[in-house]
């Protein structure tokens, strides 16, 4: 009986936390990026600002998997 109340506790106690807010750095479809930093496949310093803001248009990509045994 005392593990099914601690259960129903911990499960009332969870429904009681707000929902996360949505952050101030997520970014949507055709907002502006922020300016950063980040290393080239061509071991340079890439600064989006400096090189590209203006200048081209920049898309940002993530492959979890590339160059990696899956």
């Amino acid at each position: 009986m005392k593990p099914v109340v601690t259960v129903l506790f911990c499960l009332l106690l969870l429904a009681c936390v707000p929902a996360p807010r949505p952050s101030a750095l997520e970014k949507g479809v055709g907002d502006r990026a922020p300016i950063f930093s980040a290393a080239s496949s061509l071991d340079t310093l890439v600064s989006y600002d400096r090189d590209y803001y203006g200048k081209h248009h920049l898309v940002l990509t993530f492959f979890p998997a590339a160059y990696t045994p899956v």
